[in-house]
């Protein structure tokens, strides 16, 4: 039987699908100079449109007929601008025909948007109960961007809540991995991730609360940076729990080359506020001091969760490539991320996800919102059973699911002073006890997971929810590709234990484990660079050093992922 909240839930899903189909299918298709524009960066594109190599429409034209690509390829697209994009750029050269001036350093460079608000158009986060609601206003952050004259073509897809990392709603679909699309494109900013590696746009713009910046640039072999809390706004960017502040979300770049993350940043940090109420940190990018020789530690393992071979292997060439540069890098244990988890779903958790789930109405619940969800709402005498149960095989996840529940102010009070020591204590052990220029890590245990992955396996996040816990700035690099000969599980994935129990056995144990070489061949790989807090410029400064040593024949930058699939297709 189905109910009329049913037939009002499918209702939507058709026509908002049904709308974006129409959009798409009246695009324009590519031009001549499509390969040139699109293997272009920030800057170059830019200057050719100064130089005249290219129009602004040109430039616009190009980015959109390849968005349209990677749309039909990854179902990456929600809300389609394009009509209004195509006016702006027609502007654009008008002005630019008769002054001969830019309208700014943007001038004409397409740009993404995952779930900030843009007048005209609805931000719904994949709740069918936000769809007809178009924004009033634009976020400060497409403000400022189009003051700067770029221009926004596309809005991409996340998932339901944005509280995973697998991107699947029921309004938009799931997003598939461009690299392989049996695997997810990360989350929450999944649809950024798949528009970007297949060129769909110059950079795009995501938030971050527990990695939703970094893992869909690591899964799709591109670039991220998670700043600081403050250096960007957040005036119109959405959120299912407004007002919730005990983990800060940030904004942030997502991009194809280290060169137009910082392009992005100098522009935008500091950024007048244009009259919003709104507050950034009113600090403008700083030139970081000339480092001539890097101090960096390093890890493999966070102690919650195993890194794969994959994985380990990625880190491992990153320090080769520093080491052979002449920079120190040194192999550090950090403490245990356990206790950073702990907080980290101990303080979302305290209203059992109430305020998250209120949005859903008729829609399905994400299978990935399961385990954290309803685990919330158990009640006191079951949750306490569980752990009892748990807790002789796997202390650690018997500790996390003991946290996962409604709490008290008191009790939400005692979480965030344990957050605040846990911060300081981080800063003492890692940063102060090595005195580090910055950090190497891994992103996640695993270089992707496979649609469904994230239903079981959803403490993988703590290798990036441990920098949102003490906010640190990081940015994410591709570093290579998995590769089933280098790349095997060896005995000790198979025969000892480590960490979460049940998740390791999840990842490397079981009968189809999510960890498969052999699957993912050819499938990026990236790591995190960690820097102090605020120090956001120098993890910028690093990335470029370990990009530049790690060398640009591994396959990873603006035009190289969307050629190959064209050739591919072409043969």
């Amino acid at each position: 039987m189905w109910s009329l909240g049913d037939y009002d839930y499918k209702s939507i899903v058709q026509s908002k699908r049904a709308e974006r189909t129409r959009l798409i299918s009246a695009a324009p298709k590519s031009g001549s100079k499509q390969k040139a524009i699109l293997s272009a960066g920030t800057t170059a594109l830019v200057d050719g449109i100064k130089n005249g190599e290219w129009t602004a429409t040109e430039v616009l034209e190009a980015y959109v007929a390849q968005a349209v690509v990677a749309h039909e390829m990854t179902n990456c697209a929600t809300e389609v601008l394009f009509d209004q994009a195509l006016r702006t750029a027609r502007t654009l050269d008008e002005e630019f025909s008769s002054t001969k001036r830019l309208r700014g350093p943007l001038h004409g460079v397409p740009f993404s948007l995952k779930v900030v608000l843009v007048s005209g158009y609805d931000a719904t986060l994949g709740f069918t109960r936000w769809a007809n609601r178009p924004a009033t206003y634009n976020a400060a952050i497409v403000d400022q961007l189009l003051s700067l004259g770029a221009i926004p073509i596309i809005k991409t897809n996340v998932p339901q809540t944005m509280f995973s990392f697998e991107c699947n709603n029921p309004l938009w679909g799931r997003t598939t991995n461009p690299y392989n699309s049996k695997y997810t494109s990360g989350g929450s900013s999944g649809g950024e991730g798949a528009l970007l590696a297949m060129d769909g746009a110059v950079f795009g713009v995501g938030t971050d609360s527990g990695g939703s910046l970094r893992m869909p640039a690591a899964y799709c072999g591109i670039y991220s940076l998670k700043p600081t809390s403050g250096r960007l706004s957040r005036y119109g960017a959405c959120s299912p729990a407004p007002g919730f502040e005990a983990i800060d979300t940030v904004s942030g770049p997502l991009a194809r080359s280290v060169e137009d993350l910082e392009t992005f940043c100098r522009l935008m940090f500091g950024r007048p506020r244009l009259g919003l109420d709104d507050y950034p940190i009113p600090l403008s990018y700083r030139e970081p001091k000339v480092i001539n020789k890097l101090r960096i530690g390093y890890y493999k393992s966070d102690g919650l969760i195993r890194s794969s071979p994959a994985n380990r292997r990625a880190v491992e060439e990153a320090v080769a490539a520093l080491r052979k540069q002449g920079h120190e890098c040194i192999e550090i244990e950090i403490p245990d991320a356990t206790e950073a988890m702990e907080i980290f779903l101990g303080l979302t958790s305290a209203d059992g996800y109430e305020k998250m789930t209120s949005h859903l109405g008729s829609d399905p619940m994400d299978k990935s919102l399961w385990l954290p969800v309803y685990s919330s709402r158990l009640p006191g005498f079951l949750r306490k059973l569980a752990v009892q149960v748990i807790k002789p095989f796997d202390a650690k996840f018997a500790l996390l699911v003991g946290a996962i529940r409604k709490k008290s102010v008191r009790e939400y009070n005692s979480y965030i002073s344990k957050k605040n020591q846990w911060n300081t204590m981080f800063y003492k052990e890692v940063w102060d006890k090595h005195a580090l220029d910055g950090i190497i890590a891994p992103v996640q245990g695993l270089p992707q997971v496979p649609h469904g992955g994230a239903e079981d396996a959803g403490l993988l996040a703590i290798g990036t929810i441990l920098y949102n816990v003490v906010d640190s700035p990081v940015g994410v690099l591709p570093v290579s590709h998995v590769d089933p000969s280098k790349d095997h599980l060896e005995d000790a994935w198979t025969t000892e234990k480590y960490g979460a129990a049940t998740v390791d056995h999840e990842l490397y144990k079981s009968k189809k484990p999510l960890y498969d070489p052999q699957a993912m061949a050819g499938m990026p790989i990236g790591i995190q660079v960690v820097g102090r807090k605020y120090e956001d410029e120098k993890v910028i400064a690093m990335m470029r050093i370990l990009d530049q040593a790690l060398g640009s024949e591994r396959g990873f930058g603006p035009g190289i992922l969307s050629a190959r699939l064209r050739a591919s297709k072409d043969s």
